[in-house]
């Protein structure tokens, strides 16, 4: 009977430390599987082509470090503020974002600050002093405004009017519209026969429909323009269907800003005359390499800027990406 009793309390005690063992398999499985790494990605626009391409790449390079990464488009301040928020409380492990509004996304980034959640910025960063950033990866705004002026002056040699199409909303585009002032103020002093002259800064809203009635409004009140800078591709493209509308195309030099396939696209065909070329896919694979860098507890750069590089004609004509079916 002894014998029994012991030989049914050994079975007891195996089948005991048999379930523990099995409860801690479990919870260890469900601890991996809430350990997997979030990435929260808020961009401008996702009906920006050159945002697409930014975001595509990101995501790429951080699902190749084992992230599941979340893209979401931010289209206005409040809709772009609300989608840090929900990041934050969904606890994500970082958030990207390339800011619908320099100074209000300002807000959403300090309450990611008080959660322990690092941010980083990409294309354009937050104007906010109080919001800290770990790093802000993005084109060289000003160098490209600069160097879209070295096209307008090449575009008209001999001056003349020019319209600024703007987006002040965004740090990117001041940034662009300065680095352009800049080479215009010092080619006007130095060729005061040959002056640029800027006669209106509109607001394009960065798109196509707000850009073109800004360029109707202003073909009216000066018929003699000559040039247009327009912060992107879309704005120019805009520009280029009030030109021809009013058939001013041929007289009118449209440089825009991208080098979206859009924009590259109009400059083989004439349509615009040069642009400042980005490059959204470096953008977001960068962006994620410093992300991962921090993570890691490397060191990282605050700010990584990207140069531009002048586009015209005779290059969209070599441009491999141009030709059928690419």
């Amino acid at each position: 009977m002894n014998k029994l009793l012991n030989t049914l309390m050994l079975v007891a005690c195996l089948g005991f430390f048999t379930s523990c063992g099995e409860k801690g398999a479990s919870e260890k499985s469900e601890a991996t599987n809430n350990n997997t790494k979030q990435l929260g990605i808020t961009v401008m626009t996702l009906a920006n082509p050159f945002f697409v391409e930014l975001a595509d790449a990101a995501k790429a390079e951080a699902e190749k470090h084992g992230y599941n990464v979340v893209v979401l488009s931010g289209d206005d301040a409040e809709k772009q503020a609300k989608q840090l928020k929900d990041f934050i409380s969904q606890n994500v492990d970082a958030i990207i974002v390339a800011p619908k509004n320099t100074l209000a996304i300002g807000e959403p980034i300090k309450a990611a600050n008080a959660a322990g959640i690092p941010v980083f910025t990409a294309d354009t960063g937050c104007s906010d002093p109080g919001a800290k950033v770990v790093s802000n990866v993005m084109t060289d705004n000003y160098g490209g405004g600069k160097l879209a002026a070295e096209a307008m002056i090449k575009g008209l040699p001999n001056g003349g009017k020019v319209l600024i199409l703007d987006f002040k909303k965004a740090q990117s585009c001041l940034l662009r519209v300065d680095g352009f002032k800049e080479v215009v103020a010092a080619h006007n002093q130095a060729h005061p026969n040959k002056k640029i002259d800027i006669v209106a800064e509109l607001d394009g809203s960065g798109s196509e429909e707000p850009s073109k009635k800004a360029t109707e409004d202003q073909l009216n009140a000066t018929p003699d323009l000559k040039g247009i800078f327009a912060i992107n591709d879309p704005s120019a493209l805009g520009a280029v269907v009030a030109l021809k509308k009013a058939n001013k195309l041929e007289d009118v030099k449209v440089v825009g800003f991208d080098g979206q396939r859009i924009g590259k696209e109009a400059i083989l065909r004439g349509e615009i005359y040069a642009d400042p070329i980005q490059f959204p896919q470096e953008i977001g694979r960068l962006t994620v390499q410093q992300m991962l860098a921090y993570k890691n507890g490397d060191e990282v750069k605050s700010e990584i800027l990207i140069p531009t590089k002048l586009y015209f004609q005779e290059d969209a004509q070599k441009d491999p990406s141009l030709k059928a079916g690419k």
